[in-house]
């Protein structure tokens, strides 16, 4: 892929290294020249020096090939607007914006501009580690309909099989965390001690499947 990034800051040059270490092209605008010593000395992309909402910055960025867009400046303004032209003047689908304000960025979610409430998001992060398991999920759509949430199994569901728990619940297992790694499980996978699961559920069904997960599983 070739990505464009706009914005050199610590989330920028981040993208931007971590985007380069999996072998894709970056080209990075920063309206301050001295932003681009944040990319360290082994960064190999293109730096421009512009705003990412000017055409002709963007074009020698090479908007025109590129496969993705972040706007992740520190101006919302900025960020929206440079979106907005990558994904409607160039045509480009996978765009992303960093928004400060989260009323704002859920307007631009349902434009289609995938957006970060960086504000929100960190909020969320502590939450979820501040509150007891199901508090808080890991992720809800923009709708409020369906959530997901990383659930430690209690020791009564082990040697059970995932498709039991999903049953009993009416949900579905994303993944497993399991020593480490991510699977995916199949219909015979078994729950083992230590298992920390990633539970895609709906919204209102969540007390009930929290209940349930405590209570261990039904006889059969």
């Amino acid at each position: 892929m070739h990505v464009v990034i706009m914005g050199c800051g610590r989330v920028g040059s981040t993208l931007a290294r971590s985007l380069e270490d999996r072998n894709h092209t970056v080209s990075v605008i920063d309206s301050e020249p001295d932003a681009f010593r944040r990319l360290g000395p082994g960064f190999n992309g293109d730096k421009i020096t512009g705003y990412g909402f000017d055409q002709a910055v963007l074009e020698k960025a090479g908007i025109r090939r590129a496969d993705a867009f972040a706007a992740v400046s520190s101006g919302d303004n900025s960020n929206i607007i440079a979106a907005r032209v990558a994904r409607e003047t160039f045509g480009i689908q996978q765009v992303v914006a960093r928004i400060y304000d989260p009323g704002r960025a859920e307007v631009y979610q349902r434009l289609g501009i995938t957006t970060v409430a960086t504000v929100k998001w960190t909020a969320d992060q502590v939450l979820r580690r501040l509150l007891p398991a199901g508090a808080e999920p890991d992720f809800r759509d923009p709708s409020g309909t369906i959530r997901v949430d990383q659930v430690p199994i209690p020791e009564v569901w082990v040697g059970q099989r995932t498709i039991l728990l999903q049953e009993q619940t009416h949900s579905r297992i994303a993944w497993i965390d399991r020593l480490g790694e991510g699977m995916l499980p199949g219909r015979d996978t078994v729950i083992q001690e230590g298992d920390v699961i990633h539970l895609v559920m709906r919204e209102v069904d969540a007390p009930d499947v929290f209940k349930i997960i405590a209570a261990g599983p039904e006889e059969q």
